[in-house]
């Protein structure tokens, strides 16, 4: 059925968070602090990690940079057009809507939760590959294997930030699920190189995503996402 790997992901995400926010109630202040830390740092190499495999290429016996000239296009012209829509402001007044719908006042960190979590389990090129695969060959494969990662993340989550976590199945059912659908439209577009742009500047996001957990908010990355977009306009329009 087309549409089950969407389905599983969002089942994995609420599970996880599901067993995370047992962990929590356990969970002294300390050890909700150093569990902070420990995401941090993790989400931190996860993102270093992507953006240098879409920046370092080996030519001969040497290392060399490359794409630094997308990767500036795509995050400077992002983040003009997020900021000038604030998408984070809205992300967060959705999850300030969620937490008074599930009358979560008793949770000080729920709509930072909801925002952090949504953001590293959307942002990458698993979501969009794997939808499309999952639309037009019914290969739910890929989200498969993106369920059971996006299950320990949101489990770590909400064990550090409450159930707000549990709330990004939300922003994942509904982006995955747009992009199965429109699945037809999206393939012919989505070649070797846009995947690997997406992926490349999604990792950059994730990175900063990253120093926000580990230092307080640096960085408003909800109002980076366009530079997804973008990304994927230079790839497909180069000048």
């Amino acid at each position: 059925m087309r549409g089950i790997g969407t389905i599983v992901n969002v089942l994995a995400v609420l599970v996880g968070g599901g067993i995370g926010m047992l962990l929590k109630n356990g969970l002294k202040q300390r050890y909700q602090e150093i569990l902070d830390q420990a995401l941090g740092v993790t989400v931190i190499f996860i993102g270093a990690a992507g953006a240098m495999k879409g920046m370092l290429v080996i030519s001969g016996n040497t290392l060399e940079t490359a794409g630094t000239m997308r990767l500036i296009a795509s995050m400077v012209l992002g983040a003009l057009i997020g900021e000038w829509i604030n998408i984070e402001r809205w992300m967060e007044r959705f999850g300030e809507w969620l937490k008074r719908t599930v009358k979560g006042k008793n949770e000080p960190r729920f709509v930072e939760g909801f925002v952090t979590a949504s953001l590293v389990i959307c942002v990458g090129a698993m979501a969009i590959v794997g939808a499309i695969q999952d639309g037009l060959l019914g290969d739910p494969s890929l989200l498969y294997a993106k369920a059971i990662l996006d299950g320990v993340i949101v489990l770590v989550f909400a064990s550090a930030y409450g159930k707000g976590a549990l709330f990004s199945a939300i922003p994942v059912g509904i982006l995955q699920g747009s992009v199965t659908v429109c699945a037809g439209f999206l393939e012919p577009l989505l070649n070797d190189a846009v995947i690997s742009d997406l992926s490349f500047v999604g990792s950059v996001l994730i990175f900063c995503v990253g120093i926000n957990l580990c230092f307080g908010k640096r960085f408003r990355v909800g109002n980076m996402l366009p530079a997804l977009l973008i990304a994927g306009l230079i790839r497909l329009f180069p000048l």
